[in-house]
C-alpha cells in the first residue's frame, strides 16, 4: 500500500522532501498544488502524481525512479553530444501544445502539429531520454526540417515488427491497438506507410485516439454508436492516465492526417 498521500498538495510536499535528500545543494520549494522549484527551474509533477495513483502498490519505487530519472537527465544534458553520437537516437515524441505553458517554445526543438498537439525531439538513451533544445540544433549545424526527417526515420526502425491487436465489435466497428508501453506508442500514428498498414482492416480511411503517451487506438469510422463507445473510453483515459496527449481524433487518409478538432 501507497504510503505517500493522495491529497495533491500532501503529495507534492512528500516528493519535495524527496527532492531534497537528492539535490542537497539546490534550494526546493513547492509552488503549487503540484509544482516544484528546483533552484530557477520549475518542475510539474502532475505526470507523476498520475502514474502513481495508476500503480499505488508500487507508489514509492514510481517516485524514486522518477527521481532517478531527472538526475540523469540533468547529467546528459549538461554533455555536448556531438550529432555523429546523437543522429541515431534522436526520437519524435508526440505532446500538447499545454507544453508551453511551462516551457518557453523558442528553446524546445519542436514541430507544430494537428489537432493542439506538436511533435517534440529527444534524444533516446538506454535509461533517459532527453530534450533536445534550438541551441543544441544550431550546434549541430542543422535546422528543425533535418531533426524532423533523422526522428522519423529512427522511429520508423524503432521494434517495425510491432504486433497489432484487431477487435471487433457486435455492431461492426473495428479497433487496432498498437502497445508496446516504450513511450512511443501514440507517436507511432506519426510512421510513414501508417494509413496503408491499417487501412485494409479498418475498411479505408479511420480514426486514432492518442489520450496518454502509451496509448494508441485507431478504429473504423462507423458505426457512430461504436465510435461513441471508444470516445467516452478515451476521455476518461485522458483525464485519467499520465503523459496526456490530447481527447480529440485524428482523421488518418491516403492524402495524410488531419485534426478533428473544432475550429
Amino acid at each position: 500500500m501507497s504510503t505517500l498521500p493522495r491529497e495533491p498538495e500532501a503529495f507534492c510536499e512528500a516528493v519535495a522532501a524527496m527532492l531534497r535528500a537528492r539535490f542537497s545543494t539546490e534550494a526546493i520549494e513547492t509552488c503549487g498544488p503540484l509544482d516544484v522549484m528546483i533552484g530557477a527551474r520549475h518542475l510539474a509533477l502532475g505526470n507523476l502524481y498520475r502514474m502513481v495513483q495508476c500503480e499505488p502498490h508500487r507508489a514509492e519505487q514510481v517516485v524514486q525512479e522518477f527521481l532517478s530519472s531527472l538526475q540523469e537527465g540533468d547529467l546528459v544534458g549538461e554533455l555536448a553530444l556531438p550529432l555523429s553520437l546523437a543522429r541515431g537516437r534522436i526520437m519524435p515524441r508526440l505532446q500538447p501544445e499545454s507544453l508551453f505553458r511551462r516551457l518557453d517554445p523558442d528553446q524546445v526543438a519542436h514541430t507544430e502539429w494537428v489537432n493542439g498537439t506538436v511533435i517534440v525531439y529527444v534524444i533516446d538513451l538506454p535509461r533517459v531520454t532527453v530534450s533536445i533544445t534550438t541551441e543544441q540544433i544550431i550546434r549541430w549545424g542543422i535546422d528543425i526540417e533535418e531533426i524532423d526527417l533523422l526522428a522519423r526515420s529512427n522511429l520508423s526502425r524503432y521494434r517495425p515488427d510491432l504486433e497489432v491487436k484487431l477487435v471487433e465489435s457486435e455492431d461492426g466497428g473495428r479497433a487496432a491497438l498498437m502497445s508496446a508501453r516504450d513511450g512511443y506508442d501514440a507517436t507511432r500514428l506519426l510512421l510513414e506507410g501508417f494509413h496503408e498498414r491499417l487501412a485494409p482492416q479498418l475498411r479505408g480511411d479511420f480514426l486514432v485516439a492518442t489520450p496518454a503517451r502509451d496509448v494508441l487506438v485507431a478504429m473504423s469510422a462507423d458505426p457512430e454508436d461504436f465510435v461513441d463507445r471508444i470516445k467516452r473510453r478515451i476521455n476518461r483515459d485522458y483525464r485519467r492516465l499520465p503523459y496526456p496527449i490530447t481527447s480529440d481524433l485524428f482523421l488518418v487518409t491516403r492524402d495524410g492526417i488531419a485534426g478533428t478538432r473544432a475550429a
